[in-house]
Formats: C-alpha cells, sequence, structure tokens
C-alpha cells in the first residue's frame, strides 16, 4: 500500500481505535502501542506502508507542538517552588547518566560528539510512560511520585538545549560552522524572545475579539508552526522555537485556551511520528543481532537504575524502596530519545544503523519497564516509613472545636472560626500539609492521626464542643466518627462526606453529613437560574424547595441503602416526583383560562 493521504489517515485510526487500547489494558501505554503498530505496518514487516520518510516528516510538527505544550505549562511559580529537586537531583540524574551512557557509547566505537547526543539521549526517561505508571499505582503524591515528576520536569527542559546543539554539533563535524551562523542563530532567538514578548499577546488580543474560534486556533497553529520556522532556517532545532514561544505564552491570559486547542492536533501527530518511528525501525536487523540490542538494553537499564537509586537516596532523601521505585520507574528510556536520534542521524552525527539500534533499544526498555516494576514491587519488602513522632499537643489549651483533617474543607471551617475568636485545634496526619499550613503562620495545627484515642485525650478531647471530620480518607473518617461516636457521645459531630453512599454511613453513626460539593452546586445552580432571567426570590425557593426534597431523598435512600432493588426504584419514582413538583410551580404561576 501505497502511504497516501487516505490509508495514513485509516492506518493511524487502525492504531488508535485498536492498539492503544489493548496495550493500556496491559499497563503498556499508549506510546508503545504506536512504536509496536508502527513497527508490524511498516516496510520491514507487514510493509501496509512502503514509505515511512513522508509519514515521518509530516508527524515531525507533533514533536514540535509537544514542546510547545511543554513551555505553556512552564511556569516560574512552579520552577521555584520545586527548585531544589528540579535542579539538583534532575540535573545530576541527567548529567550522571549522561557521562556513564555516553562513556559507554565511546567504548563503543562512537565518536566523542556522537557518544555525547547518544549519552544525554539515553539519559531522558519517557515522561509519558514513567506517570502513567505512577497514576495506575496511585503514587503520584508519594515521595518517590513527586521525585520522579521532578526529574522529568528537568528532562523536559534538558532536551531543548540538546535538540538546539545537535544541528550545530553535526555542522562543527564537517568543519562547516563559522561565526556568521552562530550570530545568526542568536539573533532568531532574540528576535523570537522580543517579538513574541511585545508582539505575542497584543496579536492574540485582537483575534480573540473576532470571536470565531477557528480563526483563534488558526493563529495558535501559525503562531508554534511559525516559530519553529524561524529556528528551522538559522539552522536549530524547529522544537526550540516553539518551546520558546510556550515559554512566552505560559503567564498570558491566552495559556489556556491555546493549550486547549493545540493539545487535539499535539495528541494526534505526535501519536503519527511514534508510528513513523516504529515503521523505521529495521526487525530483520535487530533479529540478526538479538544479544547486542538485548546487552545493550540490559546495560541501560542497569546504569540508570544504580545511578537513580544512590540519587534517590542522598540528594533525594528517599528510603531505600522507594529509591528503587523512583529508579524502576525512570530507567526507561524516553520518547524524547527518539527525536534527539532522529536529529543526529538528520545532520549525520550517527549513521542510520545506529539510530535504529538505539531505537530499537528505547522501545523495548519501555516494554519491559512495566513488567519490571511490576516485579520489583512485589519481590520489595513493604518498607515501614520511620514514624515521626506526633506532636505534643499543649493541655493549657481549651479548645470548642477539633477539626480533623486541615485541606481545603478543614481550612475554610477554621476561617471562620479564627474570624470569630473561637478557640479550636486542627489536627491532620499529613505531616506535609501541617508544614505547609505553619508557614502560613497558622498555629493551632498539629501533626497526628485523629483516629487514634490516645491523641484525642491529649487534644482534650472530653472538653470539645463540636468535632468537625473533614479527613481525605472515607474509610479514616468513618473511623473517626465511630470513635467519637463511642467515647463522647455528648459531642456534636459535622463530618465531610463524600458521596451519598458516604453520607449514608456518617448518619448511620450519629453524625450530620454535610456532602463537599451539595452546598457549591446549590448556589451555583441558583445563579444560573437568575442569570437565565429568573427573579431571585423566586430561584432562592426553588433552590430550597429542591434542598429539601433532596434531603428527604436522602433519608429515603438511607433506609433502603441494603435493598439494591428497592433503591432502584425509590431512584425511579424520585425522579417523576421531582418532575411533578417543579410542574406544580410552573402551573400555579401561569395557570391556565386566564384573559
Amino acid at each position: 500500500m501505497d502511504s497516501g493521504g487516505l490509508e495514513l489517515v485509516l492506518v493511524f485510526l487502525l492504531a488508535a481505535v485498536l492498539a492503544v487500547p489493548l496495550f493500556k489494558r496491559f499497563g503498556f501505554g499508549a506510546v508503545l502501542a504506536y512504536l509496536v503498530t508502527g513497527v508490524l505496518l511498516g516496510p520491514h514487516a507487514l510493509a501496509v506502508v512502503r514509505d515511512p520518510v513522508r509519514v515521518l516528516a509530516a508527524s515531525e510538527i507533533g514533536v514540535v507542538m509537544l514542546l510547545f505544550v511543554i513551555g505553556l505549562e512552564l511556569s516560574l511559580s512552579r520552577l521555584i517552588l520545586m527548585r531544589r529537586p528540579i535542579f539538583m537531583v534532575g540535573g545530576l540524574q541527567v548529567l550522571l547518566c549522561g557521562a556513564a551512557l555516553g562513556a559507554l557509547a565511546l567504548l563503543a566505537g562512537q565518536g566523542w560528539k556522537a557518544a555525547l547526543v547518544v549519552g544525554l539521549g539515553l539519559a531522558l526517561s519517557s515522561t509519558a510512560v514513567g506517570l502513567q505508571l505512577l497514576a495506575e499505582r496511585k503514587e503520584l503524591a508519594s515521595e518517590h511520585g513527586r521525585l520522579a515528576f521532578a526529574i522529568l520536569l528537568f528532562q523536559d527542559l534538558a532536551a531543548i538545549p540538546l535538540l538546539a546543539a545537535i544541528p550545530l554539533l553535526g555542522k562543527a563535524k564537517t568543519a562547516e560552522l563559522g561565526w556568521a551562523e552562530v550570530v545568526q542563530a542568536v539573533a532568531a532567538i532574540a528576535a523570537l524572545v522580543i517579538g513574541g514578548r511585545y508582539l505575542l499577546r497584543r496579536l492574540f488580543r485582537v483575534i480573540a475579539r473576532t470571536d470565531l474560534p477557528e480563526v483563534f486556533t488558526g493563529a495558535a497553529l501559525l503562531v508554534v508552526l511559525g516559530s519553529a520556522w524561524l529556528m528551522q532556517k538559522v539552522g536549530l532545532s524547529a522544537g526550540l522555537g516553539a518551546f520558546l514561544a510556550g515559554v512566552l505564552l505560559a503567564e498570558s491570559e491566552y495559556r489556556h485556551e491555546l493549550e486547549a486547542q493545540i493539545k487535539p492536533f499535539e495528541g494526534l501527530l505526535l501519536g503519527l511520528f511514534f508510528m513513523a518511528v516504529g515503521m523505521g525501525i529495521d526487525l530483520r536487523r535487530v533479529m540478526s543481532e538479538p544479544w547486542l540490542i538485548a546487552a545493550a538494553v540490559a546495560a541501560l537499564l542497569a546504569v540508570k537504575t544504580v545511578l537513580l537509586f544512590g540519587l534517590g537516596l542522598r540528594p533525594g532523601q528517599l528510603r531505600p524502596r522507594s529509591a528503587f521505585l523512583l529508579a524502576g520507574v525512570l530507567a526507561l528510556g524516553g520518547e524524547f530519545a527518539f527525536v534527539v536520534f532522529g536529529e543526529a542521524a538528520r545532520v549525520q552525527l550517527i549513521d542510520a544503523i545506529t539510530r535504529n539500534r538505539l531505537t530499537a533499544i528505547v522501545g523495548l526498555s519501555m516494554a519491559l519497564t512495566p513488567l519490571l516494576l511490576m516485579l520489583a514491587s512485589k519481590l520489595l519488602p513493604v518498607e515501614r516509613a520511620q514514624a515521626q513522632p506526633f506532636d505534643a499537643i499543649p493541655t493549657d489549651r481549651h479548645p470548642q472545636v477539633l477539626v480533623a483533617g486541615f485541606g481545603r474543607f478543614g481550612q475554610i471551617v477554621a476561617r471562620l472560626l479564627r474570624a470569630q475568636g473561637i478557640p479550636f485545634i486542627a489536627i491532620d496526619p499529613d505531616i506535609e500539609q501541617v508544614n505547609l499550613s505553619r508557614s502560613l503562620s497558622s498555629d493551632q495545627i498539629y501533626y497526628g492521626d485523629p483516629t487514634r484515642m490516645a491523641l484525642l485525650r491529649s487534644a482534650g478531647a472530653e472538653r470539645i464542643r463540636i468535632f468537625v471530620v473533614a479527613i481525605n480518607s472515607v474509610e479514616a473518617s468513618l473511623r473517626m466518627v465511630r470513635l467519637v461516636r463511642k467515647h463522647y457521645p455528648q459531642a456534636r459531630v459535622f463530618a465531610r462526606a463524600r458521596n451519598r453512599q458516604h453520607a449514608w454511613q456518617l448518619v448511620d453513626m450519629g453524625a450530620e453529613a454535610l456532602r463537599e460539593t451539595y452546598g457549591s452546586s446549590l448556589e451555583m445552580g441558583l445563579e444560573v437560574l437568575v442569570a437565565l432571567g429568573m427573579e431571585r426570590a423566586q430561584a432562592e425557593t426553588r433552590v430550597q424547595r429542591f434542598r429539601e426534597w433532596d434531603e428527604s431523598l436522602l433519608e429515603q435512600q438511607r433506609l433502603l441503602q441494603d435493598d439494591e432493588d428497592a433503591l432502584l426504584q425509590a431512584t425511579r419514582d424520585a425522579r417523576k416526583e421531582l418532575d411533578g413538583l417543579f410542574e406544580e410551580d410552573a402551573a400555579a404561576a401561569h395557570p391556565q383560562g386566564q384573559g
């Protein structure tokens, strides 16, 4: 099949609809799905597409858009907050892994420029695969998850100058690089930065006034591709131009709209790019030297695992198990490596055979990582965290309210109490949340587990009039309510409910349940009715009637929660009852027969 327009569209849709869901179901991720699909459909396997070069040329726009989106997400405040793990641990990771892997490339016979690019390219890890694995394992908020994110962020930053330097290294190799080209490149970057800073916002302000979404989309594409073209014209990476444009617009009021406009193009074209990379892998060469490829994959995973483990222990301050899991998530190669090696082959820093080998090595490392990480998690013993002693709570205070959980919900309650001068005490089991709250001048919060009876006693629970249970965990909130109702039956308990089922359980235990999004949703509904032209007094009456009806339904459903059939029938009846309730209001407001 010739890789014409219609055929390319059909091939890409086949990968997206069939391969991606299948691979995600087994925990491998979309990147690997695209790569494997590209290998299968490429000229070296089924030969459905015989000309992958054309596909690769068109799909490189996806990489440009990816770098633009990364630039949009790069805010100065975010960098300052995470500066130590990003720049210290992330910087050491790229330097040490790049040096070690580059040394291996030198030993394998590469020149020093090629070895430098190969080492740094292999030092990069897959953001897509790494974050997906952390999300699936619910470890994004863990210690090693946060450090992994910081390292990946630095790698995204490090990829930009690496991509920019590859054309220069290629020219330096052939002794073609002169001062005029360097000045031209610097001038182009300065023009993009200065022009973008003063012109881009004005451009989008004018376009936004047209109120035509397609024109805004066209302008966004023009900025991305135009900045990429400018950098390419002076011999630098097209991705560098797109990244700079994204950074210049990161703090603008159009950032989110731009990201929403570019993201669909980025996702589709980036998927096509990975497919084109897969199509370019020469399977016959890989199968002809399987031991060489296997040894290289093992060396890549081993070198990065050892170095990441050490970095996680020392500057990262992780426990051994967490450090090893960090290494397991980031030891693989990354999608940026495909871009780096493709660019290096284009400027003849490496030959096509080396590029195919490196692409296969990175792809196999991405395929093996989920399996190795699952195996490591099962084999590694669960490590008990070194228990930090709970705070000693002063006994000279006499709070009337105890707030358990000091997230957004608990903080709002505490602000109201503080504003009224009501003494309270807050306890949270998350040490980072406690430290953050104390840094914001809150001296009434203590680190501890509010579901422990000893801590409640030390907090003076026998004198507490009201317990506010705002703990994130449903199980922990139920455990605390059960404890308080048993030992302090004279106190009232107000508990945050995550959903109706949680509310039923809390009410069964004797707590007063408040659904966390219910009140704000009713407030928004009220404003929507007013915005649609309803009188505010009438809208307030309607909302109040709905609130009374829903609370009555909540109690009715609570009594039926153990009978699924009865619960479903009660829900159907309630829907009809609600329709009839407001039909009566409408009929009363517009009686028939008048006039």
